[in-house]
């Protein structure tokens, strides 16, 4: 076979590494938590922070990769970003005021996050049409395998050498693994895609034609648009609070700092089994349906974590968790692409992760603040479960725009 046949698949690999890496370092932040409050005394808002302006500036960042990534491709904006990635995590060596941490973590780190998914799932969008959930769930399964192994990784380092050379080692490691990623990928598998070589590519299916569906102005003009990005603030708002203080909750009901850690790992690693099997299914069935699914189960889960008081127990969350949050992010990209199409699919998702950031940034702070005045995170997983049921809701109002049309413009139905 020919290094073009070959080529969707190697960047399939490529962009499930990215996940790996990015997704599973962000996440490990929670590891971290501990050290950083018993280190300075800083309370669960203010570290808690830290990782919402991270977050925040991931998503408003992500507007500008995804416009940039639909213009001039992926590599060279893959590589600055693995750059500010990697020197925000070597630069956590050097905190000691509040600031540092803010700058250090919430911006640098924050701006190198930004392309993470953008890059990994339009560029995974691009390249496949049929098979696109499966492509998509495979990257997605990348995911939780960081988010598995990096948070266990950085539990034993941080036991071993300490918070401060662990991030050091984290950080130098990332950056280097993601500048050779970014070598690998490629826009679309046209021609004229940016691949920086100027040969063509042979697709291992017909590939989606790069202005099939909707320009950005037409899209942000209707309801399912305002939907998407509604459902996944609101989503985001409540899986960051999990994945941040999860480890913390932990801690306070008896567990020790490895099964606490354990807790976060075991999300990552179900939620693999969750991102593949949905992907799977939305070949098949649709985004929509699996998207119902996946709420039913996250309520499912929260509920359960309201009376979950031991370790089995929350294991057992874990475990109906970690299957709805791999669903969700898998299912993002993939809707986005069947309702709007893909002539702007980097813009369009780098708006709504931009939504989901505006949650996942006040979450987190959220209920650091509220477990700062109550002294536990009952009323956090009451108000999330409400929430949950909430975006299930407006999932179910979600339908197709009938009349899809090109980029050129024309007609629409913006019903909802």
């Amino acid at each position: 076979m020919t290094a073009g046949y070959h080529r969707p698949y190697l960047i399939v690999a490529a962009c499930f590494m990215i996940q790996a890496t990015g997704i599973g370092t962000f996440v490990s932040y929670g590891v971290f938590f501990n050290s950083l409050a018993a280190e300075f005394g800083w309370s669960r808002a203010v570290i808690s922070g830290a990782s919402s302006l991270a977050f925040i500036v991931s998503g408003s960042f992500a507007i500008l990769v995804g416009r940039l990534n639909d213009i001039y491709g992926p590599r060279k904006l893959m590589s600055i970003a693995a750059i500010f990635f990697g020197t925000g995590c070597m630069l956590m060596t050097q905190v000691k005021e509040i600031w540092q941490l803010y700058c250090f973590y919430g911006i640098l780190f924050g701006i190198g996050l930004s392309a993470i998914d953008v890059i990994a799932l339009t560029t995974t969008a691009r390249w496949f049409s049929r098979s696109r959930g499966l492509m998509t769930g495979i990257v997605k399964v990348g995911t939780g395998a960081g988010q598995f192994a990096i948070p266990f990784l950085a539990s034993l380092g941080i036991a071993v050498y300490g918070w401060r050379h662990t991030y050091l080692l984290i950080g130098a490691l990332t950056l280097v693994l993601l500048v050779l990623l970014a070598q690998v990928l490629k826009r679309d598998p046209s021609p004229g895609g940016s691949d920086g070589r100027g040969a063509p590519q042979v697709a291992v299916e017909r590939a989606p034609r790069q202005d099939a569906g909707l320009n950005s102005f037409a899209a942000l003009r209707t309801m399912q648009m305002v939907i998407i990005c509604a459902v996944t603030a609101l989503t985001v708002f409540c899986l960051l609070i999990i994945l941040v203080h999860i480890v913390p909750h932990a801690g306070d009901i008896g567990l020790s700092f490895p099964q606490a850690a354990g807790v976060l790992s075991a999300i990552g690693a179900v939620s693999m089994i969750g991102r593949f099997g949905s992907g799977v299914a939305i070949d098949r069935i649709g985004s929509k349906a699996v998207m119902v699914v996946c709420f039913i189960t996250l309520t499912a889960s929260l509920l359960w974590l309201q009376i979950a008081d031991s370790p089995w127990m929350l294991y057992c969350f874990a475990a109906i968790y970690g299957l709805a949050h791999g669903s969700f992010f898998t299912a993002v990209s993939p809707i986005v692409a069947e309702i709007f199409g893909i002539n702007a699919h980097g813009t369009l998702f780098g708006i709504v992760i931009f939504s989901g950031t505006v949650g996942g940034a006040l979450g987190p702070i959220l209920a650091g603040r509220i477990f700062d005045l109550t002294g536990n995170y009952s009323q956090v997983f009451i108000l999330i479960t409400i929430i949950s049921l909430i975006v299930l809701g407006l999932i179910i109002m979600l339908k197709p725009i009938k009349m899809i049309n090109q980029a050129t413009g024309g007609d629409l139905d913006r019903s909802a």
